[in-house]
């Protein structure tokens, strides 16, 4: 039995496990924002500077997805992900290790380099397994695996928090680095045999990001889906001033804001799957985008109008964890079939676009509009229409009718 014939079969034990390795990603940025406070003060710093340790994660995270993709290709998927686990795990204790915010810094960067492996290679992984709708609702199990991490990490985290101290937040990320490499190691089978690899010559690698760059219907469904999922982001990076500042609540009340905002998440990605043999993607997004549209009103109106509530803060990003949830498997499908023999490639470019996107709203934007709620939902706007036009620009050029199959297999 050929390698491919053997990944085919074990498909349906993959999805959990690129689920959790997919999960290591929004760990790592949610399970330590309950202990901000605290962090700060063990290290003598203020907020604001502790703040450096997110922009150094998710730029790390951003830049290395460009090298863990075009790696797969050429070494082949599930050895190159070993490596990047090993390398978030070692990076985990050095954040438990550290005695200053300069240590702090620099192993962070170290865990968001590693941390993208799982994502970056995951979602080729998907895509090598699966084909037509069935690569669609792969990745939204994926996603709603995924989706859980936001809505436990910071449960956990305020936990540890609350129970240890902040040290036993990088100690648990360390531990469940530990997990998802064991999994891996027993559970994942190669899916990029070697007749496929690609080389790692940097003229090849090049080459590849170049075409990337030329590939307009490409670069406009990775744009959609990193600005849509950027209007989330901005609420996940700012909950630390939403649940303390804006809200009054303490660091064991994030799950009052994570958990519903998540669930909405896991219920968009189950929707995914189950209309993924039934609905087209453009019919899919163009839905999505019309969800994402009403929840940003329901959100500047309350902003505008009322006075700050957990219910008004959280219900409309509800509304809008679901629709970007539903959106998610089809764009990130479309982009990565843009280029089949490069999927590795193709999965990297989408995790930088995301992750730098979210890079520059954690450095650049949230520090403007994290004083008003109604910045915020403004912000959130801004981020939206971006999305809907880079939709509205590749929406025509892509081969498939409008309206959904009226029958399902």
């Amino acid at each position: 039995m050929s390698e491919r014939a053997q990944t085919s079969d074990a498909a349906p034990g993959l999805v959990p496990v690129i689920g959790l390795v997919s999960m290591i990603g929004p760990f790592s940025i949610d399970t330590y924002l309950p202990s901000f406070p605290h962090i700060a003060a063990a290290l003598g710093v203020a907020l604001p500077e502790l703040a450096q340790t997110l922009g150094f994660y998710l730029f790390a995270f951003a830049v290395a997805t460009l090298l863990w993709g075009p790696l797969s290709d050429a070494f082949g998927r599930r050895r190159v992900l070993l490596v990047s686990l090993l390398g978030f795990i070692v990076a985990s204790v050095g954040c438990a290790l550290a005695g200053s915010l300069g240590e702090l810094l620099l192993w962070r960067t170290v865990q968001g380099v590693a941390a993208c492996g799982g994502m970056v290679i995951g979602r080729a992984v998907v895509r090598d397994v699966y084909h037509g709708p069935q690569a669609q609702r792969a990745m939204a199990h994926v996603m709603l695996v995924f989706a859980m991490a936001p809505a436990i990490a910071p449960v956990i985290g305020g936990w540890l928090e609350q129970q240890f101290d902040w040290h036993a937040v990088f100690w648990f990320l360390a531990l469940f680095g530990v997990v998802s490499l064991l999994l891996v190691w027993r559970r994942l089978p190669e899916s990029h045999p070697p007749e496929a690899r690609q080389s790692i010559h940097p003229r090849a690698v090049g080459g590849a990001y170049l075409m990337a760059l030329r590939h307009l219907t490409f670069l406009a469904l990775v744009g959609a889906l990193s600005a849509a999922f950027g209007g989330m982001f901005l609420y996940i990076t700012g909950s630390p001033a939403l649940i303390y500042d804006h809200l009054g609540l303490g660091e064991g009340d994030f799950g009052w804001f994570f958990i519903p905002a998540v669930s909405g998440m896991m219920s968009g990605s189950w929707l995914a799957g189950r209309t993924a043999h039934r609905w087209t993607p453009r019919y899919t997004v163009g839905t999505a985008l019309l969800i994402l549209s009403f929840a940003f009103g329901l959100n500047l109106v309350d902003a505008w109008l009322f006075t700050p509530t957990l219910f008004g803060v959280v219900a409309p990003l509800v509304l809008y964890a679901f629709g970007v949830a539903l959106m998610m498997p089809n764009l990130s499908v479309l982009a990565l079939d843009c280029f089949p023999h490069n999927r590795g490639m193709a999965a990297a470019v989408q995790g930088f676009a995301q992750m730098g996107f979210n890079a520059l709203i954690a450095g650049l934007l949230m520090p403007w509009v994290a004083p008003s709620l109604l910045w915020m939902a403004l912000a959130q706007g801004a981020l939206l229409l971006i999305a809907w036009l880079f939709w509205t620009s590749v929406r025509p050029h892509l081969a498939e009718p409008v309206r959904p199959a009226t029958q399902g297999s």
